[in-house]
């Protein structure tokens, strides 16, 4: 389903200064896109042709390997997707899923390009978060390679507590299957470390409604690996 964006969050109008006439270039160059759980948002493999912003949810960006498909990351709003692609090959280079139900917002490539071009502060923003993501996606190939599945699953945990929901306690998002794909484990390692953590007082859980009830034992195993 389609509908015009009738402000400009979408577009960053929120985080730099923009002049009256870039609104309304912007206004007229995107559209809204609402996504369901599970929908796919970009497919890995096809050509790019749009600035996509994730405005509304949260969604999964996973990439199909040689032998299977491996989940690198979550991300909420409001945020890029596929930035690199973008302004790199122009073939999406990974898939990227809806985990909610979501708000995608859509910019004309040229459009952007305009605006990176006459508005230095949204330049430099552009630039920072693809700075960002590129030492986050060293700091997670690390962490997954060198800390063992409690290491990996406390990462996880608080991951979802101080950056995705803000709070002690949340749903979690993915399945254990998805976890277990995420920190290159089976569901039933998953399954087991989460009811050690349950045993030894770090969580409490009821389906998939997770408390974490002492963080900084959590931080501790974190941290240790």
């Amino acid at each position: 389903m389609k509908n015009e964006c009738n402000d400009c969050v979408c577009v960053l109008r929120s985080f730099v200064q923009m002049k009256d006439c870039q609104l309304e270039l912007l206004d007229g160059s995107h559209t809204v896109v609402q996504f369901k759980r599970g929908d796919t948002i970009i497919r890995q493999g096809v050509f790019s042709t749009n600035v996509i912003f994730l405005r509304k949810g949260m969604a999964k960006i996973h990439i199909t390997g040689p032998a299977r498909e491996q989940i690198v990351k979550l991300v909420k709003a409001p945020t890029y997707l596929g930035l690199p692609t973008t302004f790199g090959d122009k073939i999406n280079q990974y898939s990227v899923t809806a985990v909610t139900e979501s708000d995608v917002c859509f910019v004309d490539i040229g459009a952007f390009k305009k605006l990176l071009a006459e508005n230095n502060d949204f330049s430099a923003y552009i630039l920072m978060e693809l700075s960002k993501s590129e030492l986050e996606a060293y700091r997670r190939c690390a962490n997954r390679t060198q800390k063992q599945l409690r290491g990996n699953l406390a990462d996880v945990l608080l991951e979802f507590s101080e950056h995705l929901f803000e709070s002690d306690q949340f749903t979690l998002p993915l399945s254990q299957s998805d976890i277990g794909n995420w920190v290159d484990a089976g569901r039933e390692s998953i399954n087991r470390a989460l009811a050690e953590f349950i045993q030894d007082g770090i969580i409490q859980m009821q389906g998939r409604e997770v408390k974490i009830t002492d963080k900084k034992m959590l931080k501790m195993i974190s941290q240790n690996g």
